[in-house]
């Protein structure tokens, strides 16, 4: 890995690091547009595959992680893009987790190698994520077969039907006004 790039993975997670974990899952403008700011062209060059070989060392492919994968649900929030990337960060999380990166990590981040599989809409990814997140503990464990669940009963995540432009079904309507996940 060049010394740039290594400088520039480290940069994407010790800013998550400090932003800390009461901020990663926040709806919060501001946060969303100094995130943004700071890291919209990096995004992009992940986006464009022009730093997949960050997925060799396991900081860098933390780094991936976030950019692809929880970086478009902030930056974009609102719209369709805040999905664009999960593919392509499902394929590195795959990668990642070939290689062991996720033990190679802090505890606390561990969950980012777990959320591209969790934020699948696949019913075969979301039994990676419970799989992963049960090594993570059980409140990580509960919150991923919550997930899972909800793709086994619509095979899609209802909340995320109006920004994909999807016909929600009676059946996901009840579940959303009865208070199911939204996002």
């Amino acid at each position: 890995m060049q010394l740039d790039s290594s400088i520039r993975a480290a940069e994407v997670v010790q800013f998550w690091r400090d932003v800390g974990a009461a901020r990663w899952f926040d709806k919060d403008p501001a946060f969303d547009q100094r995130f943004r700011e700071r890291f919209l062209t990096l995004h992009l060059t992940a986006a464009r595959r022009e730093i997949d070989h960050w997925v060799d060392e396991p900081e860098s492919a933390l780094a991936l992680m976030i950019l692809l994968d929880q970086f478009p649900r902030n930056a974009f929030r609102g719209t369709a893009h805040m999905y664009a990337t999960d593919p392509l960060a499902r394929h590195l999380a795959r990668i990642a987790h070939s290689q062991r990166h996720m033990d190679a990590v802090a505890p606390e981040l561990r969950l980012f190698f777990c959320l591209p599989f969790a934020h699948s809409e696949d019913i075969a990814d979301q039994n990676i994520s419970v799989a992963l997140n049960t090594r993570l503990g059980p409140n990580a464990r509960s919150h991923a077969k919550d997930h899972r669940e909800i793709i086994r009963r619509f095979g899609r995540f209802p909340h995320r039907n109006p920004l994909l432009l999807r016909q929600t079904t009676t059946a996901e309507q009840i579940f959303l006004d009865q208070g199911g996940f939204a996002g």
